[in-house]
Parts: structure tokens; C-alpha cells; sequence
């Protein structure tokens, strides 16, 4: 059998999801050009897309785009399985846990602010966890909570704006659009 009589059958939310992480994931180079004070101290940007693709088109979506990026990113940056990689996937994880959790709130009071605060206090304690757990078991890291909780409220807080602004701007949900598109542009 050659390559060319395999074929992959992917369905139009398959091919929804490539591009959302795909976005994502050029939000995290973008990220990773940007010079941090501190190891482990980033905004977070790729969580924009996640938070809009929760609100949007449900949690599962969400999971997918999130863990994707994960695992893409620490290919394209040479971190497959490392520490660093571990590190980010719990902080995902976890993140994403908490977001299924917090879908219940009500959402008069529980919108994409919320949910971004929540998942970044979330994903710095699953990324303090395994840092704590596996590579320094020290009680002197919990003096990193301070910095690392505050940077998780203010990035939190402006990428939860930012996805409440996007929504708020843009149309309901693109996946029966792109049934609309001509054959000629690439999909």
C-alpha cells in the first residue's frame, strides 16, 4: 500500500479545531519571543483562544485546542518530554479541569473574566505542584506563590477582557460558514 491511497477522513469540526490550535500555538511563539523576568512568568496569551473556544463551541473543543497546543509547542521548541513539558501540561490540565468545573457557575456573575482568572490561578498550581512534587521538594518555593499568583490575577484578567472584547465583536460560531467558502480557497 502506498502513501497515496491513504487517506484520513476528517470531519469539518476536525479541521475547525486544527485552526484554533494552530492559532493558538502561533500565540505561544509569539509569547516565547518575549523576554520574562522569571521562569515560568508569561501572560498566557494562547489561553485567549482557549476561553473563546470554551465559550463558544464547549469544553471538549476546548480541551482539544488547549492540549494540542501543548503538545505542538513543545515539538516546535524542542521540549517533548522534558521537565518543561510536564510542567505545562499540568498547568493545562489542571487549567482545564477547573474551567469544566467552573461551566456551571452562573453566568450572570461567571463570564470569560472569571473563567480566565480561575484557569490561570488553576494552571500555576498545577504547574507549582509538579514543580514541587518532582524537581524541588522545598518549602522555599512557596515563595514564589506571591509573584507567580499575581501574575496569574493580572494576566488572567487582561486575557479574559481581551477574549469578552473578541466575542463581543465577532459573529456566532464559523464552523457552518466554512461549508460556504468557494472550492478554490484553501480550507
Amino acid at each position: 500500500m502506498t502513501a497515496s491511497t491513504i487517506k484520513l477522513n476528517t470531519t469539518t469540526e476536525d479541521h475547525h479545531i486544527a485552526r484554533m490550535a494552530a492559532v493558538a500555538l502561533g500565540l505561544t511563539i509569539l509569547e516565547n519571543a518575549i523576554p520574562s523576568p522569571l521562569p515560568g512568568v508569561k501572560p498566557g496569551l494562547a489561553n485567549i483562544v482557549t476561553l473563546i473556544v470554551l465559550s463558544r463551541y464547549g469544553w471538549r473543543v476546548a480541551a482539544w485546542v488547549s492540549l494540542l497546543r501543548v503538545v505542538a509547542g513543545s515539538l516546535l521548541f524542542g521540549n517533548f518530554l522534558t521537565p518543561g513539558f510536564f510542567i505545562g501540561l499540568s498547568g493545562a490540565v489542571c487549567s482545564l479541569a477547573l474551567l469544566a468545573l467552573s461551566q456551571h457557575l452562573p453566568r450572570r456573575w461567571f463570564g470569560p473574566v472569571t473563567h480566565s482568572i480561575l484557569a490561570a490561578f488553576a494552571h500555576i498550581t498545577g504547574q507549582m505542584l509538579v514543580v514541587y512534587l518532582w524537581l524541588i521538594p522545598h518549602a522555599g518555593i512557596a515563595y514564589l506563590i506571591p509573584i507567580f499568583a499575581t501574575t496569574a490575577l493580572l494576566f488572567g484578567t487582561v486575557n479574559g477582557l481581551i477574549a469578552a472584547r473578541f466575542m463581543e465583536e465577532t459573529s456566532t460560531p464559523s464552523i457552518p460558514q466554512l461549508d460556504k467558502l468557494p472550492d478554490n480557497i484553501p480550507r
